[in-house]
């Protein structure tokens, strides 16, 4: 048989255990894509991404191929349901472009919610924009009482100079009488603003944390893989037959069972089996022993039956190989 391939590396446990016991079951009964693709109703490209691990098998190509190698189906429906489960999260596709952070969110949504804080703000900047118009005013206003001054300076200056009269010294003002400069006020609108980036950045922090938190959490409380060991069943031991070869009416028997000719392939099991195997013995070509399975020996003896008789060698046992082994 041709070696298998190595399965991706992003399979799930749970996938992966599955796969390798269908393909135990595969190795084991000496099967062929082709034979496979005759017997299950799939084709063989399908068992080939089934098998290696590119393609969830459907719980029907399970199921038959666990009939035609008698194996228990029940541990293998139960590896398929739980790959299943996990099969479209280990296999995701490319992911989707980031989109804007938790902060930047949070930030839009409260400048969509706060028209009121806006209003605030384009107030503030107008009373800002006014003062300082009207403190340019003020500055054009003292320059131009500087230049009357000097004006009035230069007429003086054209006049006869007049004596100057004594003053009398005046009592320095006292101390208490003597008022702070005050100043200046500060300029509104401008601590609302500041309140106000104050408050965004400590909502982003708070919301950072929230995140953080929120992904630990995540992260702690992820459900491990389940694995599901294949259940242990106690065999029973098989059934044993007697060929007894007679002439009934023309034709050959065996006399296990009945006469019937149902249509039989790889991997069958019962009386039918063991009716063929005692008539292959008595044409002359050994199918092993007389154990009512439908295995590699057997395969082997039916074709080169039929190969003598003049038939296409399937190895399947139907109405025209039943009328070749009966005479």
């Amino acid at each position: 048989m041709p070696r298998s391939k190595v399965l991706p590396a992003e399979l799930d446990p749970s996938a992966r255990q599955l796969i390798e016991q269908l393909r135990r079951l595969k190795d084991h009964g000496e099967l062929t894509m082709r034979q496979l693709a005759a017997k299950t109703g799939y084709s063989a490209r399908s068992w080939e991404r089934y098998l290696g691990g590119t393609t969830l098998p459907p719980g029907e190509a399970v199921e038959a191929l666990a009939r035609i190698t008698g194996a228990d189906p029940v541990p293998l429906f139960a590896l398929h349901e739980v790959a299943a489960a996990t099969w479209g999260s280990r296999r995701a596709g490319p992911a989707a472009p980031p989109g804007p952070s938790a902060p930047v969110r949070e930030r839009q949504h409260q400048e969509g919610q706060q028209p009121e804080r806006q209003q605030e703000q384009e107030q503030g900047q107008e009373q800002e924009q006014k003062q300082e118009l009207e403190q340019e005013q003020r500055r054009e206003r003292v320059r131009e009482g500087r230049g009357e001054q000097g004006e009035e300076r230069e007429e003086k200056q054209g006049q006869p100079i007049q004596p100057i009269r004594p003053t009398e010294p005046q009592a320095a003002a006292p101390a208490s009488s003597i008022e702070p400069t005050p100043s200046p006020a500060p300029a509104p609108g401008r601590f609302p603003h500041i309140a106000l980036t104050a408050g965004v950045v400590a909502l982003t922090v708070a919301v950072l944390a929230a995140v953080l938190l929120m992904l630990r959490l995540d992260e702690d409380g992820a459900p491990a893989a389940v694995v599901v060991s294949p259940r242990t069943t106690t065999a029973s031991p098989p059934p044993t037959y007697t060929c007894r070869i007679t002439r009934v009416d023309g034709h050959w028997s065996a006399g296990i069972n009945h006469g019937r000719n149902t249509e039989i392939f790889y991997g069958a099991t019962g009386a039918d089996v063991a009716e063929a195997q005692c008539l292959l013995r008595r044409a002359g070509i050994s199918p092993g022993g007389i154990d009512g399975m439908f295995g590699p020996l057997t395969l082997r003896a039916v074709k080169a039956f039929q190969q003598r008789a003049g038939l296409v060698d399937d190895g399947m046992l139907g109405p025209r190989s039943w009328k070749a082994l009966r005479g």
